[in-house]
């Protein structure tokens, strides 16, 4: 059984969702992201996703472009995210682990060369933001060749042969957009069709729904679940601590802890 599939068996017995924090790698620096990663993890955290940090992020709003550009500022690199991706699963070893980045990334890599050291370092889920399902195959024929767990987004404008290939070709689990746009802890407007999405998704045998974007405040990781879907992924309202916090380390690792506590508990029946 893989990680998420495990993850997702063992909260439905205990009645609860999934919370995902979202933050960007070597956000500030490596040592620090380090850090910031093992408080998510400690406190209460089901699963991590993390982002590659890139200079064109396409679906990021300000708060974590500010996050890629102050990871790069300190030198990150790809190598560099996997050397950390290393230092976390080595701790963590049954924490599920996605990626959230885009294409070129992977590409600069070779499909076989990204994948493949997604294997090596404990990778067990890859979102490409800028890839749409038309040109997906090459990247779902790679990670399934090295058993990494293709994910793809149900935006909300997603007509029915849209949700259907979204379901189908999802692994782990499927990422559920809030609204259209881009990230942002202050827009938490909703589009109105969530709730059929979710239906949808459902009765194509989907894997485990995440839904992400806007996700701020334990009320809405509550509302989340009592629309359908298995958990709620938050990443601007995450980062936007690290960002608070850059001249006290001491007090973002406090912060993040609380935030995370008071999240993972809104999943709680």
């Amino acid at each position: 059984m893989t990680r998420f599939a495990n993850l997702f068996e063992q909260l439905k017995t205990k009645n609860e969702g999934a919370f995902v924090p979202f933050v960007t790698l070597c956000d500030p620096d490596f040592d620090r992201s380090f850090d910031i990663i093992c408080t998510l993890v400690d406190n209460g955290a089901d699963a991590l996703e993390l982002g590659f940090p890139f200079s064109d992020p396409l679906l990021d709003g300000p708060v974590i472009q500010a996050a890629n550009n102050r990871a790069l500022s300190a030198g990150c690199s790809t190598e560099t995210c996997f050397q950390l991706l290393t230092k976390v699963r080595s701790k963590y070893p049954e924490i599920p682990i996605s990626l959230l980045l885009c294409a070129n990334l992977i590409y600069q890599q070779t499909l076989d060369g990204f994948y493949q050291r997604c294997a090596d370092t404990g990778v067990d889920a890859v979102l490409v933001a800028d890839i749409p399902l038309l040109a997906a195959e090459p990247y779902i024929q790679a990670a399934t060749k090295y058993d990494v767990q293709p994910v793809f987004i149900c935006p909300p404008n997603a007509d029915k042969k849209t949700v259907c290939k979204v379901a189908q070709n999802s692994k782990g689990y499927t990422y559920l957009v809030s609204r259209s746009g881009v990230t942002s802890a202050e827009n938490q407007s909703y589009a109105a069709n969530l709730d059929s999405l979710v239906e949808q998704l459902k009765a194509h045998n989907s894997p485990p729904i995440l839904q992400g974007f806007g996700i701020a405040q334990p009320q809405q990781v509550k509302d989340a679940l009592q629309m359908g879907v298995d958990g709620a992924i938050s990443g601007s309202a995450t980062v936007k601590i690290i960002a608070q916090n850059l001249d006290n380390h001491a007090n973002c690792l406090a912060e993040l802890a609380n935030f995370i506590q008071s999240m993972k508990s809104a999943t709680k029946a």
